[in-house]
């Protein structure tokens, strides 16, 4: 039979998941001869035999691939026979070019956890095991192709038995870059506040264990960063923390032993349980169960009916959980707002007069890493917030926007919740979440992100794209660092984050809701509509705008958002006629002054925002007039509603150069209610409601079939799912976020698709 090859090759997440020692058992299977290696642009395949053969080789690979791994594209040809002797798996190659995926940190898989706790493996009890199918990647690559000396785990040499199962292709650990054990690999000390080891290896974590049932709290070197950590049960030690960390109210993540003890205190559906057992292992929000008699805090999550649960996504949380048996809270080591500690040293510094003892290790961490966090919405999960288990795996372009225009292309985010994202071939490579930029440390994360990606992927002279806003530290960077930069509006952003994620094609009403953006006419936007298509877009709507007395002080003041939109309801007697709901959140004296600077028009910008129209219902329902973190007043109103709620308010809807969305019977209908007696849930689930039918009679206007949803609002589960039902109910195609979120988290993604969709607008 003629003999022939076939080259193989293969893009996406193809390495550290087991591929080469899976192409390599299929191939000896086959009986063909050839190789396998990997470099910076993937997997390549030769192999040669019969054609029939070869063609079964390469059904093979596409149908029984790793589970973890993700193929982008397979290209083959047939060539001539070279007569090769074997098949074998090559050392790795370096190419100056790179596409090939990073894979995210996975969960340490059961396989794993098996021996770990099988007394006859030489890991037992090891708190650093893994294999091909589960680790460390993200955290610990410096560049790429994927190999240990590429990694933080150079610094460890394997024993013996470790290097036979890492060169061993029948192997499960074969080139599993972190591959470790006692003998050889990385070990835990427990430090005291002053650094000073107070113990090693089994008996550091056996003290730590013992400290945290204690009631004390400890920082816990993790698989990306740092966590704090204390018993969830203690009251005193879950309050110290509070204080500690400058967290009054909003809520601590919790890790629990097992799905179990989740479902005692949670209520958990099908898609929320596949979520929490998934590989990427995120916080994922539950709701409590009512009148549970948990064993949970009152000040986990004070004021809140729901809480972020995790399982053990390491070996090291598995033996500890194992061994504490309850739920403990595991939150971001770092003081509000700033990125989480990845070194010891660092930690020592900036957890001074937080921790009281350090569980570490000397594995380093290359780069941060948070918790994801995600929140089931209409069956399908919807990250909130894009690190562990999804960073940095890419949004994929399509051919025809990959053929307009292959630049590589920065996008260098938006302020609040920043994540950056690189264009690179036909993959936009979204960062981990970094935070909000407005502190040092924050900063530096930022640009250390930044060089971070542009090194790992050979993107040293991009196109920039930044946010409109002039003040933001992401454009202020950009314009300082990059010659040219164009400039995307903040809301379109969002739309064109989700027309792409959703790789939604022509034209698209885009509903873009959120708490702030500059807006072209310079003015706070925030409740946007967006006539869309693959090449740009046209403001085509927006909420009326009202007043913020004190600007940015009103984010942390929902009141004033409610005096604002009094203030344009009834001008300058908004007092007089508002008296008794004004009274329950202002002083005399704060009201006189919140009055002069509405009507002399001192520090009031104007505003579109529907997320500060959240706020003003909720602090005229008197649900939360001051807020301690950022959207907690809009939460608490959404977690109030009714969901069975249907009823509407009365609103106008007005066109002159655009849509104008008059909300003022909306809020006249409310008032009206409160005075009334009308219950709060009621009231609540009535405003979701008009909500969604402000959507939909938008969209009628505009008549278009495509609705497409982004913005921070839209991580409201009762709002996105009422739109959803009711945009659906009336023949529309309804597209929202999933795997990006739909928050600022999203808004590099938005900014590099609005670079592209403007390429293919010059092309046309």
């Amino acid at each position: 039979m003629k003999t022939s090859r076939i080259h193989i090759a293969i893009r996406g997440a193809v390495q550290g998941v087991g591929f080469r020692p899976f192409v390599y058992r299929v191939a000896q299977e086959l009986q063909l001869n050839g190789y396998v290696l990997n470099n910076s642009l993937g997997v390549f395949i030769e192999a040669e035999s019969d054609e029939t053969s070869l063609r079964n080789f390469l059904k093979r690979i596409e149908n029984e691939k790793p589970p973890l791994a993700v193929i982008t594209s397979l290209e083959y040809s047939f060539l001539d026979p070279v007569s090769y002797e074997k098949f074998e798996i090559k050392e790795s190659e370096d190419n100056k070019e790179v596409s090939a995926f990073i894979l995210p940190d996975i969960a340490v898989c059961d396989d794993c956890l098996n021996e770990m706790y099988n007394p006859d493996d030489r890991r037992y009890l090891y708190p650093f095991i893994n294999c091909t199918n589960c680790g460390p990647r993200f955290s610990i690559i410096e560049s790429l192709p994927y190999d240990r000396p590429n990694t933080s785990m150079k610094i460890f040499e394997m024993c013996d038995d470790c290097r036979k199962e890492y060169d061993d292709p029948m192997n499960r650990r074969f080139h599993a870059q972190p591959v470790a054990c006692p003998v050889c690999g990385p070990h835990l000390q427990l430090w005291d506040e002053n650094g000073s080891t107070l113990s090693e290896r089994e008996d550091a974590l056996h003290q730590a264990i013992e400290l945290i049932k204690q009631g004390k709290i400890i920082a816990l070197k993790g698989l990306g960063g740092f966590q704090l950590i204390v018993a969830a049960a203690n009251d005193d030690a879950v309050m110290n923390l509070r204080n500690r960390k400058h967290r009054e109210e909003k809520p601590f993540a919790l890790m629990f032993p097992d799905l179990n003890s989740i479902k005692e205190v949670c209520g958990v559906s099908e898609a929320e349980e596949r979520v929490l057992k998934s590989p990427e292992s995120p916080i994922v929000l539950l709701r409590t169960k009512k009148n549970n008699d948990s064993k949970i805090s009152r000040f986990v999550a004070p004021y809140n009916p729901y809480i972020g649960a995790m399982l053990p996504y390491t070996p090291l949380h598995h033996l500890l959980m194992k061994e504490l048996d309850f739920p403990i809270v595991a939150t971001s080591a770092n003081l509000s707002e700033e990125p989480i500690c990845i070194a010891e040293q660092d930690a020592l510094k900036r957890l001074k007069g937080i921790a009281d003892f350090y569980l570490v290790h000397n594995r380093p961490i290359v780069r941060h890493v948070d918790d994801s966090i995600v929140r089931v919405i209409k069956n399908r999960e919807m990250v909130m917030r894009r690190a562990r288990g999804y960073a940095p795996l890419p949004i994929q372009l399509s051919e025809k926007q990959n053929k307009i225009n292959d630049e590589k292309i920065l996008a260098v985010g938006g302020h609040l919740k920043n994540t950056i994202a690189l264009r690179v071939n036909n993959s936009v490579f979204v960062s981990q979440h970094i935070g909000d930029l407005s502190t040092e440390e924050a900063n530096k994360t930022f640009r250390k992100v930044i060089e971070d990606f542009q090194t790992l992927y050979d993107a040293n002279h991009p196109a920039v794209v930044s946010d409109l806003h002039p003040e933001y530290i992401s454009t202020k960077y950009a314009q300082s660092i990059y010659n040219k930069v164009e400039q995307v509006q903040h809301h379109y952003a969002h739309i064109a984050a989700c027309r792409l994620e959703n790789q939604v094609e022509g034209k698209a009403l885009g509903v873009s809701w959120d708490g702030t953006g500059y807006g072209l006419d310079g003015t706070i936007w925030g409740g946007e509509f967006f006539l869309t298509d693959d090449y740009g877009y046209k403001h085509t709507g927006q909420f009326k705008q009202f007043k913020l007395p004190g600007g940015e002080k009103a984010i942390k003041e929902p009141r004033r958002s409610a005096a604002g939109v009094l203030f344009e309801i009834a001008g300058e007697s908004f007092i007089e006629d508002y008296e008794d709901i004004l009274s329950k959140m202002f002083s005399e004296e704060e009201i006189r002054l919140i009055k002069n600077m509405l009507i002399k028009n001192i520090n009031s910008p104007l505003t579109s925002s529907a997320g500060r129209l959240f706020d003003a219902v909720s602090a005229l329902l008197g649900i939360r007039s001051k807020s301690t973190y950022e959207g907690q007043a809009a939460m608490m109103l959404e977690f109030k509603a009714d969901e069975k709620e249907t009823g509407s308010y009365n609103f106008d809807i007005e066109k002159d150069e655009i849509i104008k969305v008059d909300w003022q019977k909306i809020i006249t209908g409310i008032i009206e209610d409160v005075r009334s007696g009308v219950a709060t849930e009621i009231i609540s689930g009535r405003f979701h409601s008009t909500l969604a039918n402000v959507i939909l009679e938008v969209a009628e206007r505009i008549g278009e079939e495509k609705v497409i949803l982004s913005g921070g609002c839209f991580q409201n589960v009762l709002l996105t799912e009422k739109t959803i039902d009711l945009l659906s109910e009336n023949n529309y195609k309804v597209y929202w976020h999933q795997r990006i979120p739909p928050n600022d988290g999203c808004i590099s993604l938005g900014q590099a698709a609005a670079y592209i969709f403007n390429q293919a607008n010059k092309e046309q």
